[in-house]
């Protein structure tokens, strides 16, 4: 899942789906709700979060799919959960793709081993709504409409903002997306893959072109600031990862905020920098399988992530945690943290599938004949 082509943002049309029973043996129902696990859409179904705690331990594990521990703190998420309630988590194909996940799920459905729950980018989650179960965490009202469906069909995670990450020791910090063009930075500026087939490159031409006067959907003026920043030499053709950064050999990246930060655990002398109204946020989607083998611990694993310790879990990553406004005005989010993420200024801009088909419509026609 967590290579750097996937794509985060999302706003999935609101979709209504009937909650159906997994294919493990079903769960014993309890006296007050009457409901298994598989067809609760909140806590309150099974009596309330006791309840659900009692059944998920009873199914003893949560199976988790394309989470490599060092993406947005998930290692320490899934060994917190573990911990917390005593359940075994099975990762599986931690590198894996969000269609990767869709496909497990798929191919081992009515096995011990298919997925329970979803993290997934926009286009595969607008995809496959009718595989998801709906359900409702307790601080569901906390999430914003926009970033949720209005059932708990899916509910945005976490996500953050499109930015530069730069090595401060090799180059002067940029203050403004022209600067890159500077002769300073000849040869120095890595996007993150090819933006007709990568999330996070495509998510820096949209980026540049709100910064060129364009919007996520009028991507044009970010192609064009790319066809400029090609013939002035500076854009290296070069994918970056940890290894070209470390190496000097891509000073200058293009990705997400969450991901540039957490280069700077291995490089003291790397920031990260997000112009000035040019503020591109993205989500991943969270979603539980219909067909989970363990519906309980589905649920409960969805009502961790949601509480304020699985939120502020995932702000130790780096990432920005879709309660965070909530959460700040309550004072349970870890001020510390929270005042460590890139600053940023100017109102945050979250496409919408449509506007990114859009968007890539003009970028496939015109990518490679205005860049190369």
């Amino acid at each position: 899942m967590r290579s750097f082509t996937r794509t985060i943002a999302v706003t999935v049309a609101a979709t209504t789906i009937a909650a159906v029973a997994a294919c493990s043996p079903p769960e014993k129902e309890t006296e007050s709700s009457g409901s298994s696990a598989a067809s609760a859409t909140s806590a309150a179904d099974l009596g309330g979060i006791d309840k659900l705690v009692e059944a998920a331990k009873a199914e003893g594990q949560l199976n988790v799919i394309a989470l490599p521990p060092n993406w947005a703190n998930y290692g320490e998420l899934i060994k917190t959960f573990g911990d917390k309630y005593g359940i075994k988590v099975n990762s599986a194909q931690p590198d894996g793709s969000s269609q990767d996940e869709i496909n497990a799920a798929t191919q081992l459905k009515g096995q011990d081993g298919a997925p329970d729950v979803f993290d997934l980018g926009a286009t595969v989650a607008t995809a496959n709504v009718a595989m998801f179960a709906p359900y409702k965490v307790a601080t569901f009202a906390d999430v914003p409409d926009n970033l949720k469906d209005a059932n708990g069909a899916w509910v945005n995670d976490y996500g953050g903002y499109m930015s530069i990450g730069y090595d401060s020791a090799k180059v002067p910090a940029p203050t403004s997306l022209d600067d890159l063009l500077k002769p300073e930075y000849k040869g120095k500026v890595a996007l993150n893959g090819d933006p007709t087939q990568a999330g996070a490159a495509f998510g820096g031409v949209q980026m540049a072109a709100i910064a060129k006067g364009g919007t996520v959907e009028d991507i044009k003026p970010g192609v064009d600031f790319f066809g400029q920043l090609k013939k002035a030499g500076n854009l290296l053709p070069v994918d970056p990862d940890s290894a070209t950064i470390q190496s000097g050999q891509t000073p200058v990246v293009f990705d997400w905020d969450y991901l540039n930060a957490s280069e700077a655990t291995k490089l003291k002398t790397w920031k990260t920098f997000v112009p000035s109204g040019a503020v591109l946020g993205s989500y991943y989607v969270q979603a539980i399988n219909k067909d989970a083998p363990h519906p309980a611990a589905a649920r409960l694993w969805q009502e961790f992530l949601y509480s304020d310790e699985g939120q502020n879990l995932w702000l130790k990553g780096g990432a920005r945690p879709v309660r965070q406004d909530a959460m700040a005005k309550a004072g349970t989010i870890d001020k510390a943290l929270f005042d460590a993420l890139p600053k940023v200024e100017g109102t945050p801009v979250i496409p919408t599938e449509a506007q990114n088909t859009k968007a890539k419509e003009y970028l496939s026609a015109n990518w490679a004949k205005t860049v190369g």
